[in-house]
């Protein structure tokens, strides 16, 4: 152990680690979970660090070799090799504090050694120089904001376009396989499997538009608010310099918040952003049961569709397999919308000039992203890739289905038309041999009216 200081006095910390004693302290006072801040968070940690000293050596607040050193640890941070050192609980101080910290604690420690110094030695020092021009306030905030738009822009987005590709592509595969559409789980008029399929599509390219319409507010950064949003104890270029080194690191085109003030005191960004990602794994919910109660049997239920077989679904029924893929979608989905609850309520908590709840609101919103990302390719990889039709029970159920009587109604009149249903369903017979029992129509006229395929497209 070696003995490190603060502004409160001593304490003791591990010879091993990289941190002194603010990050000791708070790892003592906050013993609640086993959650830590993700990579990506840490990544953008790194990142502003790196913007902030390149910023400050500019504008000459800071030496330039302390400022090598600096920008040489936070990009040894930026690649991951110290994530180990990033130790704070999620549940701690309600403004990041702690893990902000962390970081200057960790890069300054770093810099000290490549300055042939000591840990420690506060030679080059966490707060007056890896912190300089900073607060908690708007460090945390930004990294929340740099962290999920990247994982938005190269993770989440490009894990839905490849979900909405194959689904356009089982869309086109699928558009002759002529099946019963439902209404209240009731048998209703004839659709193609393609267009059940396309709606899936639309769905996911709904969603992408979704996110797109949040980057706006999103790309916009806290950083160079300081304490409470009025900049004080920075640069007034500072902001300007540090968020174009920002842009420049990250290849995505953020921006100094339009209010500082806003940005600091509101998390309004992240709770759009959460309510899109809500949005979205509602329609993953949507499109995971279908295509789950779609392949229901394989002979005791609807069965329309085949499901590849990747594992074994019993411990005790031999050869039973389940949609297991399908489930793992809806429980991340399920997750996503506990996660957009907690959102909800943290981002009530803009107390004044400051939100209080932004270590639970940054782990949130990256869980949610990276788990519909992961779970969206998995649900390509795994199961859509390899869905085939069984075009022959879909096209029995078609036939089969009361409600193609629906099409009869404009040329023999409603109730005509329920009449052939209900023969239909009492003699057990189809719509097309009661309706020829009946003699409602001449049978060449008949065979018109009733043709499934074209009861699939909208004409009279």
């Amino acid at each position: 152990m070696r003995i490190e200081k603060d502004s409160m006095g001593e304490m003791e910390v591990a010879d091993s680690a990289l941190y002194g004693a603010s990050t000791q302290r708070a790892v003592l006072n906050f013993k609640v979970s086993n959650l830590r801040f993700d990579s990506d968070f840490i990544k953008s940690l790194g990142i502003i660090k790196y913007s902030a000293a390149t910023a400050n050596e500019k504008l000459g607040m800071l030496q330039a070799n302390i400022a090598k050193h600096i920008k040489d640890s936070a990009n040894e941070v930026i690649s991951g090799k110290y994530n180990d050192q990033f130790v704070v609980d999620i549940f701690q101080t309600g403004s990041g504090t702690s893990t902000n910290m962390n970081a200057n604690e960790v890069i300054a420690n770093l810099a000290i050694q490549k300055n042939k110094g000591s840990v420690g030695d506060k030679s080059i020092h966490p707060n007056d120089h890896v912190n300089m021009g900073q607060s908690s306030n708007d460090v945390i905030p930004t990294a929340i904001h740099i962290s999920s738009a990247d994982a938005v822009l190269n993770n989440l987005i490009p894990a839905l376009s490849n979900l909405q590709n194959c689904l356009a592509a089982k869309s086109l595969e699928f558009k002759d396989v002529i099946k019963s559409g439902r209404t209240h789980l009731q048998d209703a008029t004839p659709i193609t499997l393609g267009q059940e399929f396309s709606a899936f599509e639309s769905q996911v390219e709904k969603g992408i538009g979704r996110l797109k319409s949040t980057l706006p507010n999103l790309l916009e950064l806290a950083l160079g608010g300081t304490a409470v949003g009025t900049g004080l104890n920075t640069h007034p270029d500072f902001a300007k310099l540090a968020i174009k080194e920002i842009s420049t690191l990250t290849g995505i085109e953020f921006t100094e918040a339009s209010n500082h003030f806003e940005a600091q005191a509101s998390r309004d960004a992240i709770v759009e952003l959460s309510g899109q990602l809500k949005t979205i794994a509602c329609s993953l919910i949507k499109i995971a049961n279908d295509i789950r109660w779609l392949a229901a049997g394989p002979r005791c239920s609807i069965a329309e569709l085949n499901l590849p077989e990747i594992q074994p679904g019993s411990s005790i029924m031999p050869a039973k397999v389940n949609p297991v893929i399908c489930e793992s979608v809806m429980m991340v989905c399920a997750q996503v919308i506990g996660n957009d609850q907690t959102i909800t309520v943290a981002g009530q908590h803009g107390n004044f000039q400051l939100n209080v709840m932004l270590p639970v609101i940054a782990h949130n919103i990256l869980e949610s992203i990276n788990l519909l990302a992961n779970v969206s390719n998995n649900f390509v990889d795994k199961c859509l890739n390899e869905i085939t039709a069984n075009a022959e029970k879909c096209l029995e159920y078609a036939d089969s289905s009361l409600a193609t009587c629906t099409s009869l109604a404009p040329i023999i009149g409603y109730d005509l038309a329920a009449k052939v249903a209900k023969h239909a369903y009492t003699n057990g017979t189809t719509v097309r041999v009661a309706a020829a029992e009946l003699n409602v129509l001449e049978t060449k006229e008949l065979e018109k009216a009733l043709n499934l395929l074209a009861m699939t497209t909208n004409r009279l």
